[in-house]
């Protein structure tokens, strides 16, 4: 038997710029503001609020803020009706933890 197969690779062409993060990492959060971000699945405020109270723990000085998704997918917070609160919150904190409730 003869068999031949073809062999492609599952690779696209790239864009040559590299990729890198929206802002810059935070090298300290004390005195920082701090995003809590809850997707609209149960759990995830439970674990942002355990997350929230080490944060607190270790770094006294740390601001909190909380956004609560209302949409069920997480991506529509960028497209749906809560557009302008989402971006709103996002321009006033430093950083962004996230918590999927699943």
């Amino acid at each position: 038997m003869n068999n031949q197969y073809e062999v492609l690779s599952p690779w696209a062409e790239v864009d040559p710029i590299p990729l890198k993060g929206i802002t810059p990492r935070l090298t300290d959060i004390n005195g920082k503001k701090i995003g809590m971000f809850c997707n609209s699945k149960a759990a995830s405020k439970p674990t942002l609020a355990i997350v929230a109270r080490k944060l607190k723990e270790r770094f006294p000085t740390t601001e909190l803020s909380w956004y609560a998704a209302t949409e069920t997918f997480t991506t529509l917070q960028m497209v749906g009706n809560d557009k302008d609160r989402f971006i709103t919150w996002v321009k006033s904190v430093d950083a962004v933890i996230g918590a999927i409730g699943d």
